[in-house]
């Protein structure tokens, strides 16, 4: 009996400490820190906290840009040159037939328009007779030759009166057709404002040439700087034409067609437009073409990109080809 009184005893004391340890264990395992405080599957699978409470920045709005123009292309020009013409008579038929059968846009001439002497008595017949339309519709732009001059002075002279549509004082002026800028000269020792690089004309092309945005710039006068025809160089017209950005000079007075390469740049001379013919009596220097067996005109398309140049014959024949590219 005592035995079984020790026994209980112990198992009471056993129990009691069982309890006592349990109590404890429950309060570190609420002190511990949980381990996984958001078990939560869905809630990880969101990611980073950036991608959950960063707001995005808000969008800013990509400018519109509007694209730069492209320039319009130039249209082409097509125009005939003809010079030393103006007598009424079967060369400057033929000529004339040879211009209206190409039916260019517009007509330039290289002067001595009306011979002998530029009077109002000889115009109808010497040019109105054949070159009439294109005067009308204001499409025949001449220079002065020293026929056309005469025996006038600057304060007599018919020439305005015959182009009234002329800019300028007519005697020297510019105009622009298509990708073309003409500077239009009067070369004559009686052109009251000069005829030296540095006289009023020769100033006046300088400040015209530099303010030109065209992409071909042609020079056109009557007496030729360089020539193997009767009348030979004209030095006074020897102006720097090339160092001045000019890329073609068209010029008449000997009655031939030649092509002269000088300085870089072309020279032109056309005077077959029907008057007479000369014999080439000099040798000048870069001398590339010669003829002068029959009348004839020369013919030019110029683009943005090119000028491009024939002398055809009265029969039809293309007797030089040129082409000038930047």
């Amino acid at each position: 009996m005592r035995r079984f009184k020790q026994l209980a005893a112990l198992w009471g004391w056993l129990f009691t400490l069982f309890v006592a340890m349990s109590l404890v264990a429950c309060q570190e395992a609420s002190l511990s820190p949980n381990p996984n405080p958001n078990p939560n599957p869905s809630a990880t699978a969101l990611g980073p906290l950036s991608r959950l409470g960063t707001p995005s920045p808000t969008p800013t709005a990509t400018p519109t840009l509007t694209p730069t123009p492209t320039p319009t292309p130039l249209p082409p020009v097509r125009f005939a040159v003809i010079g030393d013409f103006g007598q009424d008579g079967s060369g400057e038929a033929a000529v004339a037939e040879l211009v209206k059968d190409w039916n260019p846009d517009f007509i330039v001439t290289t002067g001595d328009n009306n011979y002998p002497n530029g009077s109002k008595l000889t115009f109808e017949k010497n040019v109105m007779k054949y070159y009439g339309d294109y005067v009308r519709e204001e499409r025949f732009f001449p220079v002065l030759g020293n026929h056309d001059w005469g025996y006038y002075t600057p304060n007599t002279l018919p020439f305005p009166e015959f182009f009234p549509y002329l800019p300028g004082n007519k005697r020297y002026y510019d105009l622009v057709r298509g990708p073309v800028h003409f500077f239009m000269l009067d070369s004559d020792p009686k052109e009251p404002d000069g005829i030296t690089p540095d006289s009023k004309q020769g100033r006046w092309l300088q400040e015209r040439l530099k303010a030109s945005t065209a992409p071909w710039q042609v020079v056109v006068f009557h007496h030729a700087p360089y020539s193997s025809g009767w009348h030979g160089d004209t030095e006074w017209m020897q102006w720097p034409f090339a160092e001045w950005g000019v890329d073609l000079v068209l010029n008449g007075h000997d009655h031939t067609y030649e092509r002269v390469h000088r300085h870089g740049i072309v020279y032109i001379v056309n005077g077959l437009g029907g008057k007479s013919r000369y014999e080439f009596e000099h040798d000048t220097e870069g001398s590339q073409v010669r003829y002068n067996e029959k009348f004839g005109a020369l013919f030019i398309v110029a683009t943005q990109e090119e000028i491009r140049g024939q002398f055809v014959n009265v029969d039809g024949k293309v007797i030089d080809e040129f082409v000038i590219r930047k």
